[in-house]
Order: C-alpha cells, then sequence, then structure tokens
C-alpha cells in the first residue's frame, strides 16, 4: 500500500484529539461547541432543506392515463 503524509497525519491528529477526550467523542462535540459560543464568531442557523424524492414514473397503460385521455364531452 502506498505511504499517504496527508492521510498519516489526518489519523495522528484524531488519534490525539480522541486522547484529549479519553476516546469519548460526545465530549470533544461538547466541547467544541462551546468553544465555538464563546468565540464571538456568527452561527447560521438555516433550516435543513428536505431530500427532493424522484416523481413516480406511472406506466401510460394504466388506468388513469386511460381517464386522463378520454374526451371530455361523454
Amino acid at each position: 500500500m502506498s505511504r499517504n503524509a496527508i492521510l498519516e497525519d489526518l489519523h495522528a491528529v484524531r488519534r490525539k484529539i480522541l486522547a484529549d477526550c479519553e476516546g469519548d467523542t460526545a465530549t470533544y462535540l461538547r466541547e467544541a461547541h462551546e468553544r465555538l459560543a464563546v468565540s464571538g464568531r456568527p452561527i447560521s442557523h438555516r433550516p435543513q432543506r428536505p431530500i427532493r424524492q424522484p416523481e413516480p414514473v406511472i406506466p401510460p397503460d394504466t388506468a388513469t392515463e386511460a381517464v386522463a385521455a378520454a374526451p371530455l364531452d361523454q
């Protein structure tokens, strides 16, 4: 396997962060949130956008197609 120095550095930083929090990621995230809150930097609170679902594909030989294609004067 080839050596990737950047990836190795990232893994080392991750190990140090986890060691500082005794392996508890919830503690790290809580502390990071507290540091961000006291930093005075603006934080954007935008609503999450919904995931768009594709329109269902209806085969043309269904009953709804027959009703839609029927003449209106009948």
